[in-house]
């Protein structure tokens, strides 16, 4: 949109004031209207600027001169002029206020935007990071893990021959595919790690339970899910948030807090739908001087949780480990499903 000249900005308030000098030349010097000349100084300064409001501020006060020149009480021009240098004081502490005033709600509106602009470079950074993540996921799972695939049927086929041959080598052969078909099995999990396809089709507790399983299985660490309810989200992206929150806290329950067992539970509360991750770690906010409470994965829950609009709380547990709980405000997104 092209802005309009500042003449025809400040034409609005030029001729406000010179009604303003009209109207108190007709009432004459016992009802005095020189408070009024405020109202389009302070439309100059707010539309244009300081210069238009000091050019008001002084075309309102020969106005104000020429109204009451005739009717003024006044015995000399020196106190009639010493009146005037009065009001057009007051006249530039009006110009001056409205200009503070514009200026704190630039400010403001400044302010506003950054925070506005740094929270959508925060949900655009963990957009990208997910988005990258899922490529990743989907590109060992349909590339490396295939080519492995490939690989142990290849391995599989040269055993078989070197058995049928009575070689000493086939057990060398036979071992190099059970190696291959453990890196495919690591490959495929490390896949869904990264890219858990299940959140969007089978549900946030199926995730989770995967979650649950493939660490524990990994780790050795004793892990086991809540699933009293069965929860669905209408919205695939805040499962996925909810999902990568959950992942971070029992990464570093396992990693920080060298937890032994951890509980990750998924309940609906009035208007909130809750996961909570609790461990009974040595705690991860007490140890080490907190060097961990601020690390890039803290940080990167707390960012999803804002996209989320819910609540991210994490405090000491009641079995001296640490609890990580995220709130998520809930209407009419949710399913619930007794098992």
């Amino acid at each position: 949109m092209r802005r309009q000249p500042w003449w025809v900005a400040l034409l609005p308030p030029t001729l406000l004031t010179l009604l303003m000098g009209w109207l108190d030349d007709v009432t004459g010097w016992e009802v005095s209207l020189f408070i009024f000349y405020a109202v389009p100084i302070v439309m100059a300064v707010w539309w244009i600027g300081i210069r238009s409001g000091m050019f008001i501020t002084a075309l309102a006060g020969v106005a104000w001169w020429h109204a009451n020149l005739d009717t003024h009480p006044y015995e000399t021009m020196l106190g009639y002029s010493w009146a005037l240098v009065n009001r057009e004081f007051y006249f530039c502490v009006v110009v001056f206020a409205v200009m503070a005033v514009r200026s704190q709600q630039e400010a403001d509106d400044s302010r506003i935007r950054m925070l506005e602009e740094r929270r959508q470079l925060e949900e655009d950074i963990v957009s990208v990071s997910e988005h990258e993540q899922q490529r990743i996921g989907r590109d060992l799972h349909d590339g490396l893990c295939q080519h492995l695939a490939a690989i142990g049927c290849a391995a599989r086929v040269l055993a078989d021959d070197l058995q049928a041959q009575a070689l000493p080598e086939a057990r060398d052969a036979v071992m190099i595919e059970e190696s291959i078909r453990q890196a495919v099995l690591e490959a495929r999990n490390l896949a869904h790690g990264i890219f858990p396809v299940h959140v969007d089709h089978n549900g946030l507790c199926a995730a989770l339970s995967d979650l649950a399983r493939e660490t524990s299985r990994l780790t050795g660490v004793n892990i086991r899910v809540d699933e009293a309810l069965e929860v669905h989200l209408d919205n695939p992206e805040h499962s996925m948030h909810l999902y990568r929150i959950a992942q971070e806290a029992v990464a570093n329950a396992v990693r920080h807090g060298r937890a032994g067992e951890i509980v990750i539970g998924l309940h609906l509360t009035p208007g909130y739908l809750e996961l909570r991750i609790d461990d009974d770690g040595v705690g991860m906010l007490d140890s080490g001087k907190k060097k961990h409470a601020a690390g890039m994965g803290l940080r990167t829950m707390r960012y999803r949780a804002q996209i989320l609009n819910s609540r991210l709380e994490i405090q000491p547990s009641a079995s001296g480990g640490t609890s990580v709980t995220c709130r998520l405000p809930v209407a009419s997104q949710t399913q619930e499903k007794h098992s």
